[in-house]
Order: C-alpha cells, then sequence, then structure tokens
C-alpha cells in the first residue's frame, strides 16, 4: 500500500506561513520540529486530514524564485470541502482573495483563489457521485 503523504512547498518564512495555513486556511499543524542551522521540519495537514503540506522555507537564490511559481502560473494545488459556502466564506474573512466567483462544473463547484505567495489552488466542493 503507499499514499502521498506530503508535497512541499516553499515559502519565504516558516511562522508566517504557519499563521497562514492555521489561520485562514484552517488546517493543523502537525509537526514543527529544529532541525539544526534554522531549519525546521514544518508540516501542516487539512482539518480532514490526507495529505499535507511540508513548509519549506527558502534557502537558496533559485528556491526565492520559485516561491509562488512552483505552478508555472496553474492551479496546482486542489482543496476538497464538504462546504464550499462555508469554506468560502471562513478563508474571505480571514482575507483570502478569490479571482473569481464560484463555478459549477461537472465535477463540482469550485473557485480559484491564490495563497498569500501567489500559488494558484482551486477550493472544489466535489460532485456527489449518484
Amino acid at each position: 500500500m503507499t499514499r502521498l503523504g506530503a508535497v512541499s512547498l516553499i515559502v519565504p518564512d516558516y511562522d508566517e506561513a504557519i499563521a497562514f495555513f492555521t489561520g485562514p486556511m484552517a488546517f493543523t499543524l502537525a509537526e514543527d520540529m529544529e532541525m539544526g542551522a534554522g531549519k525546521r521540519w514544518v508540516r501542516v495537514v487539512p482539518s480532514a486530514g490526507g495529505t499535507g503540506i511540508v513548509l519549506a522555507r527558502a534557502e537558496t537564490p533559485a528556491q526565492r524564485d520559485a516561491i509562488g511559481a512552483q505552478g508555472g502560473g496553474r492551479v496546482w494545488l486542489f482543496l476538497e470541502t464538504d462546504d464550499f459556502a462555508r469554506d468560502s466564506a471562513r478563508m474571505k474573512a480571514g482575507g483570502i482573495v478569490f479571482e473569481e466567483e464560484p463555478r459549477h462544473e461537472p465535477y463540482g463547484t469550485v473557485a480559484v483563489f491564490r495563497d498569500p505567495w501567489g500559488n494558484r489552488w482551486d477550493l472544489i466542493e466535489p460532485r456527489l457521485a449518484g
């Protein structure tokens, strides 16, 4: 058995990223361990569990250039919800700006938002099969 345990997201600062994810995104801080030399192992997970995000602080110029551009300008992170209206309202109240009004697609209700670093995400309430 295998599963995708985590993906890494390059950020400029650990604490700023933790505040964003545990604030308006309502993720849980699963791990925050000192690794020496100013590095930390920081992992956040969605409130319902699933694949986590390792917050990786940029160390090199190339890594700093990649902040907000890991998806090459495309949506590359997909956050699923069981209640689009509830979660989009909470996120907006926390300062998250959506690029569009919700769309109703064959796969569910969706809207694109950006995190503070420019990464594009979909918030999706999947259509129930049936």
